[in-house]
């Protein structure tokens, strides 16, 4: 029996071994694109599940650079317009390449850019076949199916057993368990076709029931297909609409202020399928995108429902209204049951555009309504947002690349408030060791759109004015600095900020890589944001003080071996205001990543240590998980945080993920308060994962 056992357990590890030869390295390459855009971010849980989704196609299906699109290249999010414009300016004037080795003599691609570039573009003298009939997509697809579940070990006070008298007229306490169920089903063929289902039960929410009649308490699904002459792409189900540069409409995930300051102008894709759990930022009927020659069409037309808190009118007899909406995605007490689509929504628009390899021009007509009216309360910073039934934004958008500069921009109009915001903005390639980005925004205090992501220092596209530079300056060939300033200045009250204010946010980091197995990087960040003082006030006038945060951060990441890579960060913040005393922080870690070549399994091992004196100090670090699970952690209070990862590949069709993570304070015997308190000193975290490819 034992050697039957050993038997089979040197078949599977044997029988993966090829194929992990080849996923080891692309999952290794995809997560260090995916830790570089994102380490920027201060959110716990960011949605880059589609940004997933096109890596690792594009590694599986690299681009041929003699044959592909502006669109193609940019979904890829790492280069630039001024790097797509001398891509095929160079193809223009030379010929097509002969060999990937010459994308080097492209002045504007950077070793850095190469080097990140490489694994998902290819050179070949073939033509491809960017169209593809939709009997095509169907017979020669692949299926692929996820199914995750994760836990926090320790109790909290919402899970207590109650009576369910108790349960049923108390929000202290959750109806369900605190599991999380994830499963995710997809059949898809290159970018032309996905067919999916995903399916989400967040911790605390009922499973099944009669309020889920399904299990899960939030089902997406959609049909995706493109690559038809005149019919670009179609959607049904559950989708994504991206715009311009973000004023009018764009729902999904858009990356703001990172240490790339160089990628500044978002790429829209027009149309793509939804498959995240994000349960508010997607639309939800029918889209189709429409193509002839250079001109594109795309009407879309969305009804779902949105939490909301509905109140009956007291002046109306039988009318209702909706006092706020609910954006969390949970539904986990009472209150948050009965506010579950509440609120009827619908989105309707289209978006022309003309589009040549250097040159694009958009307009775009969006209608937002609802079925009931929208009457929030009414507080001095937020007298000039939407209250109503419905508004309309028309937009235009433009984007333009002459020799060394590429400018780009959007102009939005809302109808409820007949105000506009403004975005402008300009890349310039002084040098092919010198790359300048400015960017330019206006947003009116009562302009309106409410599915939104232009670049901003505030979560809103209104009552906001900046103007941002940046820099990337390849010093030598192992040195590269890049640097930002950017003035931003508030009109109106804000939400803790009781009066008109203005700030600013600088960035300074060099980098040292002298080859490929060795990165140090040093980063200084200030940022000066004005908010209401916390001094005793009389009551009448609330003072405004400029809140001082200043980040120190050294970085260093070393391959050992091919199969061993070392990951240290020490990172120090202060945050001085003058009604309070300075708030410190600082954080330590070692990473170690094992990925052996030659065997089926991988694993990520972090310990960290970190010390801030309260919340307002805390640091953030992204974290090693398993495919499709976002973390970006906040560390604060004092204590330490580990975790440990192994992934296995095994019948060349499974993957199977299992982490564990745990946060241990010194200074605290309980952690949260009310129905989210643990009454202990530790968090422990369980994730495990399991995915099956055909």
């Amino acid at each position: 029996m034992i050697n039957r056992s050993l038997f089979l357990l040197i078949f599977f590890l044997s029988a993966g071994n090829y194929i992990y030869g080849q996923q080891q390295e692309k999952n290794e390459l995809i997560q260090q694109r995916i830790e570089f855009i994102s380490e920027q971010l201060e959110d716990e849980t960011p949605d880059l599940t589609n940004l997933f989704d096109q890596l690792y196609y594009y590694y599986d299906n690299p681009i041929n650079l003699n044959n592909t699109t502006v669109d193609q290249l940019n979904d890829l999010g790492l280069l630039t317009d001024l790097q797509i414009n001398d891509l095929f300016l160079h193809i223009k004037l030379f010929g097509k390449f002969i060999s990937i080795y010459e994308i080097q003599s492209l002045p504007y691609w950077d070793m850095q850019t190469i080097q990140m570039v490489l694994p998902f573009v290819r050179v070949d003298d073939r033509l491809d076949n960017l169209s593809v009939t939709l009997k095509e997509a169907l017979k020669q697809g692949k299926f692929e199916s996820f199914f995750r579940y994760q836990t926090i070990l320790e109790d909290k006070n919402a899970y207590a057993d109650v009576p369910d008298s108790v349960l049923l007229n108390s929000n202290s306490y959750y109806h369900g368990n605190p599991d999380h169920y994830y499963t995710r089903l997809r059949y898809s063929y290159r970018t032309n076709l996905s067919i999916g289902i995903t399916a989400d039960k967040d911790p605390g929410e009922k499973f099944g029931g009669t309020a889920q009649p399904y299990g899960f308490d939030f089902i997406s699904a959609h049909a995706f297909y493109k690559g038809g002459k005149y019919i670009k792409s179609v959607a049904l189900g559950d989708y994504q609409i991206q715009i311009g540069q973000g004023l009018n409409l764009w729902s999904g995930y858009a990356f703001g202020k990172t240490a790339d300051v160089t990628n500044v102008k978002k790429n829209a894709n027009p149309l793509k399928p939804y498959t995240s759990v994000d349960e508010n930022r997607f639309l939800r009927g029918a889209a189709a995108d429409f193509g002839y020659k250079n001109f594109s069409l795309l009407a879309f037309y969305s009804n779902k429902g949105v939490d909301a808190t509905i109140i009956a009118d007291s002046l109306v007899e039988e009318q209702e209204f909706a006092s706020s909406i609910n954006l969390s995605g949970l539904h986990r007490t009472n209150s948050e049951i009965a506010k579950k689509d509440a609120f009827k929504e619908t989105i309707a628009g289209g978006n022309l555009r003309y589009q040549k390899r250097n040159f694009s021009l958009g307009v775009a007509s969006v209608y937002q309504g609802y079925n009931k009216t929208y009457s929030k309360a009414i507080q001095p910073y937020n007298q000039f947002d939407f209250r109503g039934k419905s508004f309309v934004t028309t937009s235009g958008d433009y984007s333009y690349v002459f020799k060394n500069m590429s400018f780009f921009g959007e102009g939005s109009y809302s109808s409820f408030s007949q105000k506009w915001a403004q975005l402008h903005g300009v890349l310039l390639a002084l040098d092919p060791n010198v790359s300048v980005s400015i960017l330019y925004r206006n947003f009116d205090k009562a302009y309106q759109s409410l599915y939104n992501n232009a670049f901003a220092e505030g979560s809103t596209t209104q009552n906001e004015r900046g103007l941002y530079f940046g820099a990337k300056i390849k010093l030598s060939s192992a040195w590269t600095l890049n640097t930002y300033a950017d003035y931003f200045s508030f009109p109106w009250m804000r939400y803790l900020v009781d009066a008109p204010s203005h700030g600013h946010e600088f960035l300074v980091q060099p980098t040292y890589r002298p080859n490929k197995k060795l990165e140090l990087y040093f980063r200084y960040r200030e940022q000066v944001k004005p908010k209401n003082s916390r001094a005793v006030s009389d009551g009448t006038v609330t003072a405004i003080e400029d809140v001082r945060q200043r980040n120190f951060r050294v970085n260093f990441a070393y391959v050992v071996t091919d199969g061993i890579t070392l990951k240290s960060r020490l990172e120090f913040t202060t945050v001085n205001r003058p009604s309070s005393l300075k708030d410190v922080g600082m954080l330590l870690y070692q990473d170690l990543l094992v990925r052996p070549k030659k065997w089926p399994v991988d694993f990520a091992f972090r310990y960290a240590f970190f010390d801030t004196d309260s919340y307002d100090s805390r640091l953030y670090a992204f974290e090693a998980n398993a495919l499709y699970v976002f973390s970006v952690p906040a560390y604060f209070y004092q204590g330490t945080r580990a975790y440990a990862m192994i992934r296995w590949t095994f019948l060349r069709k499974f993957d199977l993920w299992a982490r564990y993570a745990v946060n241990i304070y010194s200074n605290k015997s309980s952690l949260g308060s009310g129905a989210q308190q643990i009454n202990a000193n530790t968090k422990s975290e369980v994730t495990l994962q399991l995915r099956m490819t055909l």
